[in-house]
């Protein structure tokens, strides 16, 4: 007999949730608290900040309301996922927790707007990306354009294919260039700030119902750049320590780019004035050649544009694969989708997801204002899988289908009543245009559900259809 083993420090105690789910640490468990804060912030920082300023600044000050009304609706998220990552941490995100809150059918509608999402979404980032990798390389026919997206687009796919480290390690090498420069800015921005310059509170009309369709306009811009709060959630079976680290890392992921954001945006405001700001493509490399003069401001943020972009594709690569691979391996998806390679990564979904998004990437190039149109496109489906998550929280604390601490129960309900607004918000602010054509996608979706059932020669809930058969 060999030498006797210590027992691990919990006693050695395994529940049977923990067996069944596997929240040991393991060799797949490979993204800790650090590289999953960097995965959220790096999704979520992606290439709108550097243009959000002058966009806000078009409405007046007013629209600084509307990030913080964001940034509360984004922690209320942050908040939610990170309770229902404690509950669900077996992967997935915001489809695990759907599905066994409504049932497989309402898991598998979040599972297929999410997939939407993080395509449609990655081809935005990648058009923007475009316009700031033509200040070095100043290619900027379509076709240029069209083969640049392209390459920003394949090699994070290529790093995702080599496993959830090496995403990782790019992740977090990409998140600090990006967020360092950024934050500087919002810092030392505040030293050069001058009242003047922050122009009118409203830039258009005046009264109750300006003010709140400023706020309401100016939202709809925020509300996107928050989109991928969930992404820890979706990669659960890579972190280790889930049930702790998911919410940590919701939460400090949520809370860093709020402080970015809402510095970055108010030094910039308060750098640059009103009617130079409103018009500018590149508002935090005025920003840095009002503070310290001379042009090579925008070189600079141009590269850090540049790393940010690359970052977020990195980063939404990843999730527009392990959502689908998580419905997969409940046959909710298609089962090619739940092939992975040595290294665990999903590799048909990544090749499937960077199609798609190519696909997406090319038809943007070819319509004049594609870019809008993909964007709210987007925000309406994150909206679908966030209303769920949030209702999926209030249905576990109401109806006792999950042990809940009674002393917070009040707090959470709030939490997950704020979260839900939130999607509410995005739904309102994508426009009529978006929410039509999203619609359309996602009714898609159902045939595809039909197609899965039949396949396993289910009728209804696969409860019922057991029940059925064995008539």
């Amino acid at each position: 007999m060999g030498e006797p083993q210590p027992p691990p420090p919990d006693g050695g105690l395994v529940t049977a949730e923990e067996e069944m789910v596997g929240l040991r640490d393991g060799p797949g468990r490979t993204l800790g608290l650090g590289a999953a804060v960097a995965l959220v912030v790096g999704n979520i920082v992606g290439t709108g900040i550097f243009v959000m300023p002058a966009s806000l600044a078009a409405y007046g000050t007013v629209s600084l309301v509307a990030m913080v009304l964001c940034t509360v609706g984004a922690i209320a998220m942050a908040l939610v996922f990170g309770k229902l990552g404690a509950r669900v941490p077996a992967g997935g995100g915001p489809y695990a927790y759907a599905r066994e809150a409504f049932g497989e059918f309402i898991g598998f509608w979040s599972a297929w707007s999410f997939w939407l999402t993080a395509w449609i979404g990655n081809a935005s980032i990648a058009v923007a990306w475009v316009a700031y990798v033509n200040y070095f390389v100043p290619w900027d026919s379509t076709l240029g354009k069209i083969v640049i997206a392209l390459v920003g687009l394949w090699i994070p796919a290529l790093i995702n294919m080599l496993g959830a480290k090496n995403m990782a390690l790019f992740q977090t090498i990409t998140t600090i260039l990006k967020f360092a420069p950024l934050l500087f800015v919002g810092v030392v921005g505040l030293f050069f700030i001058r009242g003047g310059n922050f122009g009118p509170f409203l830039a258009e009309g005046a009264g109750f119902g300006a003010t709140m369709a400023a706020i309401s306009a100016a939202g709809a811009i925020t509300l996107f750049i928050y989109s991928g709060v969930e992404s820890v959630t979706i990669a659960a079976e890579k972190v280790k320590d889930p049930k702790r680290n998911i919410g940590r890392a919701s939460l400090i992921g949520v809370l860093a780019c709020a402080v970015l954001y809402l510095l970055s945006t108010v030094a910039v405001m308060g750098t640059v004035p009103h009617d130079r700001l409103v018009s500018s493509t590149a508002p935090f490399a005025d920003a840095i050649n009002t503070m310290f003069g001379g042009t090579w401001g925008g070189g600079i943020m141009a590269a850090c544009a540049i790393v940010s972009g690359i970052g977020a594709l990195n980063g939404w690569t990843m999730l527009v694969a392990e959502m689908p691979l998580a419905a997969a391996k409940d046959g909710m998806f298609p089962t090619l989708f739940a092939k992975e390679s040595r290294r665990g990564a999903p590799v048909n979904g990544i090749l499937i997801g960077t199609i798609l998004t190519s696909l997406m990437a090319v038809f943007a190039y070819f319509q004049e204002d594609a870019f809008t149109s993909v964007v709210l496109l987007a925000s309406f489906t994150t909206a679908i899988p966030y209303f769920f998550s949030a209702a999926a929280q209030l249905f576990w604390l109401y109806t006792g289908e999950r042990q809940v601490n009674k002393a917070n129960l009040a707090k959470d309900v709030v939490i997950a009543l704020l979260a839900m607004l939130f999607a509410f918000w995005i739904v309102y602010g994508s426009g009529g245009q978006a929410v039509l054509l999203a619609m359309l996608f996602m009714l898609i979706g159902v045939p595809v559900y039909i197609w899965l059932k039949a396949k396993r020669g289910e009728y209804g809930p696969r409860e019922l259809s057991r029940g059925i058969q064995n008539k």
